[in-house]
């Protein structure tokens, strides 16, 4: 790959809505197509939802059913798009945004770059377009 890439970035967020702890930034994955970004949520809904309350449930299958559509939809006019369910005192959000993935400089050795070790995370997701 020798130019920049269109794709989406995903990331997976857990907040005590306590306040008691800091928002964690619990996965991250890129994709490169809508329906693989907006699947990768659809997966772990399906995964937990059983696990989850009766109105967390109930959020997730809506989304699943209905919220999944608009948010293809969203991806599709490249804009980002959130899916929170708060299940008991955890907020559980997922994050797709469209992004460019650039092409990484070829290196010799196994060294990485000084840069790599002053990276940090961002704190908390925001993305302008949300289903709850």
């Amino acid at each position: 790959m020798d130019k920049p890439r269109r794709g989406y970035w995903r990331e997976c967020w857990t907040e005590d809505i306590t306040g008691r702890t800091q928002p964690a930034l619990r996965a991250s994955f890129d994709a490169y197509s809508a329906p693989q970004a907006d699947g990768w949520v659809a997966i772990a809904l399906r995964t937990i939802s059983p696990a989850l309350d009766p109105d967390a449930s109930q959020k997730a299958w809506d989304w699943l059913y209905d919220g999944r559509i608009a948010t293809r939809r969203a991806l599709l006019r490249a804009e980002a798009c959130t899916v929170t369910i708060t299940q008991a005192d955890t907020r559980i959000t997922w994050t797709i945004r469209p992004v460019l993935f650039l092409p990484l400089a070829h290196r010799q050795g196994i060294e990485l770059p000084a840069c790599t070790q002053v990276f940090k995370p961002r704190t908390a997701p925001q993305a302008p377009h949300t289903h709850d």
